[in-house]
């Protein structure tokens, strides 16, 4: 596609970027400013959802080539905004342009940058661990060593992106509960015009959508202890049959896919929340505080206390290099 074909203004957040990265430049150091230190490799972050935007010049600072052949433990949607980048599947170089979508899965192996002979590449990106009923949207038609890839030259339809991208990045620097809540629903927009302008959402039968209302009636009640009896009458399933569509479609019990997600919802409250852990563990159905502990140890690898203490001052922020 032509990149004069889709026409965006300089966002706030860029200048912004390119403003701090201008700044730091001379002083050598690119991550002395919080604000723009997430764009550097050496970041690290476990954050549920985390968004931003990075304006790579020919020759600046973020000038360089990301590079995780493990990838990422969560999700990485991209949307390039300007100039030209190329993205390595693992066998062939793919070359983004303006209103170009890029989706990177969990373990898929990262690899891009600025296209050579390119001036610039200009991207939008959010990392985050989707809701278990994005599933059937999370697959498109052009799929290459795992990766997904969208192109369009639908100029209105980009820009429609590019001010979704910009919505979730800033409410997602907030750190009150009802911002990243209303991140991940912008979030979801972004998500399902993605797989409408696909046209690769599930066929019919392959999602079952009573297992659709099932995650929605867990994801509703993440403060409450649910048996799978209760979770089954829900959405008029015998629990038996419940439990076999859950795990042929998801791969794993509703029951492990409900604890990571209370983990999930833990572990964000454990950011936006001065409540004590005690509290914490009781507004995700946990009545047992030491139970609560053993159980997010065992996702996460540390206690709740100290996930809060290493990560809580770069909530908001993105990851490394992105």
């Amino acid at each position: 596609m032509d990149e004069t074909a889709v026409q965006i203004s300089p966002p706030a957040q860029v200048e912004s970027v390119i403003r701090r990265l201008s700044l730091l430049q001379a002083e050598g150091d690119g991550t002395a400013d919080p604000f723009v230190a997430p764009l550097f490799p050496g970041f690290h972050f476990d954050t549920r959802l985390v968004a931003g935007v990075t304006p790579i010049e020919r020759g600046g600072p973020l000038d360089f080539r990301i590079s995780r052949p493990e990838g990422m433990r969560g999700w990485i949607i991209n949307l390039t905004v300007k100039g030209v980048g190329e993205v390595f599947d693992g066998e062939r170089r793919v070359s983004l342009e303006a209103g170009d979508l890029a989706l990177f899965p969990p373990g898929a192996i990262h690899d891009y940058g600025r296209a050579p002979g390119a001036a610039d590449w200009w991207h939008r990106w959010i990392y985050f661990q989707p809701r278990a009923f994005w599933s059937g949207w999370l697959s498109w038609r052009d799929s290459h060593g795992g990766l997904f890839f969208q192109r369009s030259e639908d100029r209105s339809l980009t820009a429609t992106f590019d001010t979704l991208f910009s919505e979730v990045a800033a409410w997602s620097a907030n750190t009150d509960l009802l911002s990243m809540e209303l991140a991940m629903n912008i979030l979801e927009r972004i998500i399902l015009l993605a797989a409408k302008n696909d046209r690769a959402t599930a066929p019919p039968g392959h999602f079952d959508q009573r297992l659709l209302m099932a995650c929605k009636f867990v994801t509703d009640n993440l403060h409450r202890p649910l048996t799978v009896a209760e979770i089954a009458e829900a959405v008029c399933l015998s629990p038996s049959r419940l439990a076999h569509l859950f795990t042929q479609t998801l791969g794993k019990s509703i029951l492990k896919w409900r604890e990571e997600q209370v983990i999930q919802f833990a572990c964000h409250l454990l950011l936006v929340s001065p409540s004590p852990v005690k509290q914490i563990a009781a507004q995700v159905g946990f009545e047992d505080p030491l139970y609560f502990s053993r159980v997010f140890r065992r996702y996460i690898g540390c206690s709740p206390k100290a996930f809060r203490a290493e990560h809580g001052r770069a909530h908001g922020q993105a990851a490394s290099g992105v």
